[in-house]
C-alpha cells in the first residue's frame, strides 16, 4: 500500500501545498450509472446514504466486446458478498456496520466477482467507498505468499494514513499481519520499482484513491500512469480501481483510454451535493470597492460561539499565509484552534491531526491539504473561508472557482448521512460572482444569511440544517 507527494512546486500548489494551496472505446465498455439501477429507496434522500438505502437485487448485465456478457447482483448484506468470515467479523465488530451503502452493495460483486474486471467508480462524499476498495484488496491477498499483492495510491500523507487505519480494522488483529502498509511519494516508489527492490510481480489489485486528481494533468497524471502501466506489465494484468466523489468530462474521457472496457458507476453532477448538508452564503463586505477580510473574521467568531456546542469545525482557507494569519488571529482572542498546511513537517502534522481525531481540539484550520478524504465524524461545521480556485485561473488574471474541490471541502462534513453545515464567507462581489458559478454548476441554489451582525440569523441557520 502506498502513498504518494509531489515534491515539484507546480505539482504541491495544484494538490493543496503552496501559494494558493489546493488541493474509445463505448462500443467495449459497460456503462453503470446508479441512477439507472433498480434500487428501491421509500423516500427520497442522498444516493449513498446508508440509513436510507433500501436496497434489492439487482440484475445488470451488459455486453463486454463481442462475447463476454458480465452480471453482476448487489448485495442486500455483507453475507452477500463472497468475504471471509474474518473481514464479515471486523466489518460487524471493529467497523460498526450494519449493511452495505449502496455504493458498497453496487460496487463490490464488481470487484469481488471473477474475472476481476477494473471499475472506475464514483459516489458521494461519506459513502463508504474507501471500505470497498480495503474490502477488495483484503479479499485478493494469500497470506501464503510473500511480496505485495495489493497497492493503493493516495494523494497524501492524512489519506494513507486513514486508508491505513481502515485497513487494519477491517483486517482484525489475528489476520493484519499479512497487510503492511509502506508509505512512498511516485517518484520514491518509481525509483523502487526501477531499482527491484519493490516486488510488483504478485499483484493482484491496484486502486487509485481520489483517482480523478491522481490522473489530472495538474495533480500526478505522468506519475501514475507510469506506475500503472509498470505495474500491469510486471503482474501480467492486475485489476485497477479508480475511486473518487469527482470525476470532470476530461478525467472522465481520459480514465476511458487508461482502463479500457472498465465498469463504471459514475453519479450525475446535480445530484452530487448532500442533502443533509445545508449550505450559506455570507456576505462579509460593505461595499464593493472596501472588501474588508476583518469581517470575514468577525463572522468566523460568530459562527464559532454556536460551532462549539454541535462538534468540530473545519475552515478552509487557499494560502498558507492566509493559515497562519487566521489562526494567529483566533488565537489571540482566546481561541483554542489549530492550523495544518503542506509547510509543515510530517511529525507536526501528523501530531495536529491526532489532536484533531481525538477531539482534543474543536477547530483546525486548513488549506485544501484536506480538502479530499480526510473523514472526522464529528465535524459538524465547514466554514469557507476563502472559495477554492483554479490554479491556471490566477495565473490568466481571472479567478474561476474549482467546483471539485468546492465539492470534497463541503464533504468533510455530513459522513455517512448525518447533518452538516458549510458557511461560504464572501469577500468581494468577485468572490460572490464565483459562488454563483458553483451554484449554476451543480443546479444548487446556496441561500443567503441576511444580517450576520445579528447572530440570531446564524444561530437559526445552524439550527435550519438539524444541528441544534
Amino acid at each position: 500500500m502506498a502513498e504518494s507527494e509531489k515534491t515539484e512546486e507546480e505539482k504541491r500548489r495544484s494538490s493543496g501545498d503552496e501559494e494558493p494551496e489546493t488541493e474509445e472505446d463505448s462500443t467495449s465498455e459497460l456503462m453503470k450509472k446508479i441512477e439507472e439501477l433498480s434500487i428501491i429507496t421509500e423516500k427520497k434522500g442522498p444516493i449513498d446514504d446508508p440509513g436510507e438505502s433500501e436496497i434489492q437485487a439487482v440484475h445488470c448485465v451488459g455486453t463486454i466486446g463481442h462475447l463476454e456478457t458480465a452480471v453482476y447482483e448487489a448485495a442486500v448484506k455483507f453475507e452477500d458478498l463472497d468475504l471471509s468470515k474474518e473481514l464479515i467479523k471486523g466489518l460487524y465488530i471493529e467497523m460498526d456496520f450494519t449493511r452495505p451503502s449502496k455504493i458498497q452493495a453496487i460496487s463490490l460483486p464488481m470487484i469481488l466477482t471473477p474475472p476481476y474486471k477494473d471499475l472506475v467508480a464514483q459516489a458521494h462524499n461519506g459513502s463508504g467507498k474507501t471500505t470497498c476498495f480495503v474490502l477488495g484488496m483484503l479479499s485478493r491477498i494469500d497470506p501464503t505468499k510473500e511480496g505485495p499483492q495489493a497497492m493503493c495510491i493516495c494523494p497524501t500523507r492524512e489519506l494513507a494514513q486513514q486508508f491505513t487505519a481502515i485497513t487494519s480494522m477491517c483486517a482484525i488483529p489475528s489476520d493484519s499481519a499479512s497487510y503492511v502498509p509502506m508509505y512512498k511519494r511516485p517518484e520514491v516508489k518509481e525509483h523502487l520499482m526501477t531499482a527491484k527492490k519493490l516486488r510488483t510481480c504478485n499483484i493482484k489489485i491496484l486502486v487509485f484513491d481520489e483517482a480523478d486528481h491522481m490522473l489530472a494533468e495538474s495533480g500526478f497524471k505522468d506519475d501514475s500512469e507510469r506506475i500503472m502501466r509498470d505495474i500491469r506489465r510486471e503482474s501480467g494484468g492486475c485489476q485497477v480501481l479508480l475511486f473518487s466523489a469527482t470525476f470532470n468530462e476530461t478525467v472522465k474521457a481520459f480514465v476511458s483510454h487508461v482502463v479500457r472496457d472498465a465498469n463504471q458507476i459514475f453519479v450525475k453532477k446535480e445530484e452530487l451535493t448532500l442533502e443533509k448538508v445545508k449550505q450559506y452564503k455570507v456576505r462579509c463586505y460593505r461595499d464593493r470597492e472596501h472588501p474588508d477580510e476583518c469581517l470575514k473574521t468577525k463572522v468566523i467568531k460568530k459562527i464559532l460561539e454556536f460551532g462549539r456546542m454541535v462538534g468540530q469545525t473545519i475552515i478552509f482557507v487557499q494560502t498558507r499565509e492566509g493559515a497562519k494569519n487566521l489562526y494567529k488571529e483566533l488565537s489571540k482572542e482566546g481561541w483554542e484552534c489549530t492550523s495544518i498546511q503542506g509547510a509543515l513537517n510530517i511529525e507536526h502534522r501528523d501530531k495536529i491531526i491526532k489532536e484533531f481525531k481525538d477531539g482534543l481540539t474543536l477547530v483546525l484550520i486548513t488549506t485544501d491539504l484536506l480538502a479530499r478524504g480526510f473523514d472526522q465524524e464529528q465535524v459538524n461545521l465547514v466554514v469557507n473561508y476563502d472559495l477554492p480556485v483554479v490554479y491556471e485561473s490566477l495565473k490568466r488574471g481571472s479567478p474561476e472557482p474549482d467546483c471539485e474541490v468546492y465539492l470534497h471541502r463541503v464533504g468533510r462534513t455530513g459522513r455517512f448521512g448525518r447533518n452538516g453545515a458549510v458557511f461560504n464567507l464572501l469577500g468581494s462581489r468577485e468572490e460572490e460572482a464565483m459562488l454563483e458559478m458553483i451554484e449554476h454548476y451543480f443546479q444548487h441554489s446556496i441561500p443567503k444569511v441576511d444580517n450576520w451582525e445579528d447572530e440570531k440569523n446564524l444561530k437559526k441557520a445552524i439550527q435550519d440544517s438539524g444541528l441544534m
